[in-house]
């Protein structure tokens, strides 16, 4: 299995890469937008500000082919940190609304605007919670509630519809810490270095056959 991980110049790819090769699969760090064509699965990594990977992304012809490929080819497709916020409609980071890949219906706001009032950035290990308790996502399969992940971020995704979060984490206050839509997903925290339960993670990403 081919997964691309989406190099445009604002990612932690080396470590996503190992834990993918430890998974089985065989990652490929891809830097032009029409080697998606070649991908089964697409992660979407990111470190930074949602402006300037906004505007990487636009410049260099990603928005275009990772809609493609994902909504007319129906390839998975996971965002990681700031690759999860990514997939919102807009973002405010630096000031005024930034659109974003608007592959999930929802905005991404700082963590005080929520109403969060301890330290910013959130960094260090949390657990989350499903969202459901009756049919958890696929992408959770095996990931009992109260499993800690790893988190580095300062903005939160909030989704316009309860359905498209899939999990939770408390910093004070909820915060999202993956969402989905479809097989489109999003995960805050870094499963790749997040110990064995961010590699079931991925693994579960791997093995996704529908939604």
């Amino acid at each position: 299995m081919i997964v691309s991980i989406v190099d445009y110049g604002m990612g932690n790819l080396a470590s996503v890469q190992r834990a993918l090769l430890e998974l089985g699969a065989t990652p490929v760090v891809i830097d032009a937008p029409e080697q998606l064509r070649e991908s089964d699965r697409i992660i979407l990594p990111g470190v930074g500000s949602f402006g300037d990977a906004m505007d990487l992304l636009q410049g260099r012809g990603w928005v275009d082919a990772i809609h493609d490929q994902v909504l007319q080819h129906g390839k998975p497709l996971l965002g990681i940190c700031l690759g999860m916020q990514l997939l919102a409609q807009s973002g405010n980071e630096g000031g005024g609304d930034t659109p974003g890949l608007g592959l999930i219906p929802g905005e991404v706001i700082h963590l005080s605007e929520l109403g969060c009032t301890l330290r910013v950035p959130h960094v260090g290990w949390n657990a989350i919670t499903s969202a459901s308790q009756l049919q958890p996502s696929p992408l959770l399969a095996g990931i009992p509630d109260g499993t800690d992940f790893y988190f580095v971020h300062s903005y939160a995704f909030r989704t316009q519809q309860s359905l498209h979060l899939l999990a939770s984490t408390d910093y004070g206050i909820p915060v999202a810490a993956a969402v989905g839509s479809g097989l489109v997903f999003g995960a805050q925290f870094h499963p790749e270095k997040s110990s064995r339960a961010g590699f079931r993670l991925l693994k579960n990403f791997l093995e996704l056959t529908s939604c």
